[in-house]
Parts: C-alpha cells; structure tokens; sequence
C-alpha cells in the first residue's frame, strides 16, 4: 500500500451565513408579541417600510429575483452556522391578564399609608428610612443599629418605628426572618395563639419535614393542636411584598397559533392580529426612477432591499409555524381531544423530518410559542414530551404520568398518604414501567411535598 500527497479539487456546496438569513433566523424564533416590538422599530428606522392600508401602498415587489431563496432548502439545515437553539429545558414563563393601569410598587404603598399614619417628623423620618431598605418580597434589610446611628438614637426608638410599620398592609412587611413575618402576619390577622406562636419560633424547619408528632412530643400538646398550627401557618404568606414586586415588568401572551375544531376538524390559524402586515411604500420606488444623486440612491435600494428582505422573512416565519403546528396537531390529536393523560412521548426529530427541516429550526419555531388549544394556552414545547416504556412496549409520556400522579395524590387517605413507592407499584400495575425514583422526581416537578408533609392529623 502506498501512501502519497497530492493536489485535488472538490466541488461542494454550502450555505454561507449573511446578515440577512442571520435575521430570517431571529425572526423564525421571535414570539408575536416581539415580532410585532421588531417590526416596529424597523417602521422607526426604514421610512421604505410601511404597514398596510387601503391605498398610497404598493405590495412586496415580486421581481426582487436577486433575492429569491430556496427557503425550503434553507430551513431544512441550520446546523452548522454556529448559531445557538432553543434548549427543551427551558422554564417555562407564566402569563397574566393584561394590565390595564400602573400598579404602585410596595415602597409607594408603604408610603401612602405613612401619610395617613400621625407620626412626629422625627418618627417619619425614621419610617421613611425604613421602608426605602425593605426588599420586594417584604423583608427589612437593614440592621436596627445602623439605623439608630444614622438617627442618633437608641435601638428601641428605632424599633418603635419599625412596629408601626410592621402594622401596614400587606401583613408581615418590615420583617427581619421568616418567624417575624410569620407572627406579624398572624397577630394582625387576630390568629396567634400560645401553641401557634410557638410553633412558628421554635419549629419552622420541623414543620417543614413533616415531622409533627415530634414536635407535639416536645412541646407536650396533642398533634391536633400542631396540625391545626399547621393549616394556619400554610394560609399565610412567606413573601408578603411579592404581590407588588415586577407589576410594572408584566407583559400579557398573545397566542402565536390558535387551534380550533371545526366540523369534526382541527384547523390551524397563525395569529397575526399583534403583528403589524408590512408592505412596501411605493413611493421611493417611484424616486430611484428620477433623477437623484448617487449617495440617495445607494440609500434608498439598502432599504428597499432590507424591507423586502423583512416581509419574505415573516412570511416565512408564518409558513413554518403553520407546517409544524399541522403537524403537532396530526401527531397530538389525542391531547386536543381528551387532554393531557393521552399526550404522547414526541421528540424534535420527528416533527423535523415529518416537516421536512432540521431539528433546530423546529426548537427556534417552537420558542417562547404558545397555542390557544380546546385544552387551552399551551406552550409549544409541552408537545414535545418525554416518555416511560409501558408493558406493551409503547411510551407513556411524562405529562401524563404526572397527571395521573396528580389524581392519586388528589384522592388519597389523608390519614395515610401515599408514598412514593406506593404511587410506583400502583403504576407498574397499570403496565407504566417507572421507578420510585422517577416518581419521586415527577412529584418534586409538580411541587407536591412528600407523604410525611402531606400526612394530616385530625
């Protein structure tokens, strides 16, 4: 065998990243609430854009053949450019009604109820010092010396100042630790009692494991009592500022797809209601055709070039939504007909080559997405669910076990809760190969705490 070097030519093709798919790709991964914040920045910066209106508007020009692409070709392999995709993992965000009015922050409502409280200047003065250092969840975050110091006074006067506040609303605002918050919230709720006070002192982080027969051993009162303890301590708030915390941050979820049966039918609409329809203004294509100087009309084709670009580049976005939403209807119909138990196990893989694209272009189309459904607002990416092998050897998936685990739990003894290992034999009876472990995770993933917490004494 002989081995040499040599000079060859090979031809291959491969996609070059521009400016301009670089922006098809960001825009493919834009929800419609920041398409529609984009777009209008680009009406700000490219007086050739324009948004859709009865008349003084020419549509898209479609002898922009320079810049015609195969996005078909495009979107089917991403995977190389160097750019990042959506991980699966991500948390998902929760949503809220549209705020309609600037809520106050938890400072300003402090302070209105200052100027309705009698106080000395000094005492004000004081309150007011306060308050600037308690945090968003409520809680003082300055020490009571280093106020008296800056004051000249005595840490008692100090204190003086800091109960008035702590008898403001939201109850339990002015706290140094979580059982000062905790017995503020209960004295002015007029629910503090000996065993209730005590408990919230001494035994917090008992409590918090379940361990309730121990403390009525050691604080000598029945478990009743401790339990009734309990359900008071669970109706208050650990975090009582938090309701004013990022009021102002709040942004309401606008469906980017709406799912709707019709006659038998799932139909797909990709909502475009939030996203302004751009067209091109022809009256700049009117001036490149008259007389005007070089530096003008170099101006002009940049941004005739770049609007177009931008209109081809949503109309795509809205393409492969549509072609991936079909196809998650057609793989998911069962969750749109009876809900969450019939979700089955789906990867990114299988939308991709069902659609005919690479896997990442369907993690950005899926991003920060959400579906108005018959099950209702669903995010995108709760389609792409795990699974367990069942006895069959088909897959269960994930959101289904945990709803099932949900149910159990739901209608358990509360005397004698299920354990993990219970709620794990009861699913390998129903032929869900699982492990106590996995059932323990899902739980954790729900936020149900574990029997012992859950173990109620009546």
């Amino acid at each position: 065998m002989r081995i040499g070097y040599g000079i060859f030519q090979e031809q291959t093709q491969k996609l070059m990243m521009t400016p301009e798919l670089r922006l098809a790709i960001k825009i493919l991964q834009y929800s419609a609430t920041e398409l529609a914040e984009y777009i209008q920045q680009e009406l700000a910066e490219n007086p050739v854009l324009d948004i859709k209106e009865e008349e003084n508007v020419l549509e898209e020009p479609a002898a922009e053949d320079k810049y015609d692409i195969d996005w078909q070709e495009y979107f089917a392999d991403t995977s190389d450019l160097g750019l990042p995709t959506t991980g699966r993992e991500e948390k998902e965000e929760f949503y809220y009604e549209h705020i309609l009015s600037k809520a106050p922050t938890l400072q300003e409502h402090l302070n209105f109820q200052l100027c309705l409280t009698e106080l000395t200047d000094l005492q004000r003065k004081i309150c007011e010092y306060l308050i600037g250092n308690i945090d968003e969840a409520g809680y003082l975050q300055v020490g009571l010396e280093e106020a008296a110091f800056k004051f000249g006074l005595s840490c008692g006067e100090v204190e003086k100042a800091l109960r008035i506040i702590q008898t403001f609303e939201p109850y339990g605002v002015g706290a140094r630790n979580l059982s000062e918050c905790l017995l503020i919230q209960a004295e002015n709720l007029k629910l503090l009692n000996p065993v209730l006070s005590q408990v919230i002192e001494q035994y917090l982080p008992e409590l918090a494991r379940g361990k309730l027969a121990k403390i009525a051993q050691e604080m000598n009162v029945s478990v009743q009592d401790i339990q009734k303890a309990f359900d008071i301590i669970k109706t208050l708030d650990p975090k009582p500022g938090r309701r004013f915390s990022g009021t102002n941050d709040v942004r309401y979820i606008v469906p980017d797809l709406i799912i709707e049966r019709v006659d038998g039918e799932y139909v797909v609409i990709v909502n475009d209601t939030a996203v302004p329809r751009l067209v091109i203004n022809g009256s700049y294509r009117d001036i490149l055709k008259n007389e005007t100087g070089e530096a003008a009309r170099k101006f002009i084709e940049e941004k005739l070039n770049s609007a177009a670009w931008l209109i081809r580049s949503i109309e795509q976005r809205r393409l492969t939504l549509y072609k991936i939403a079909r196809c998650l209807v057609e793989l998911q119909k069962d969750f749109l007909d009876y809900g969450v138990r019939r979700l089955k196990p789906l990867t990114l893989k299988q939308v991709a080559e069902r659609v005919g694209v690479h896997e990442s272009t369907v993690s950005r189309a899926t991003a920060n997405k959400f579906a108005q459904t018959p099950q209702g607002l669903v995010e995108l990416k709760f389609f792409f669910a795990h699974g367990v092998e069942n006895s069959t050897g088909g897959m269960v998936s994930a959101e289904s076990i945990k709803k099932q685990i949900t149910e159990m739990i739901a209608h358990e003894d509360e005397a004698n809760p299920l354990s993990d290992q219970k709620i794990c034999d009861r699913l390998n009876l129903q032929g869900i190969k699982i492990s106590r472990r996995t059932v323990a995770k899902y739980r954790d993933e729900l936020g149900i705490p574990q029997a012992s917490v859950r173990k109620r004494y009546e």
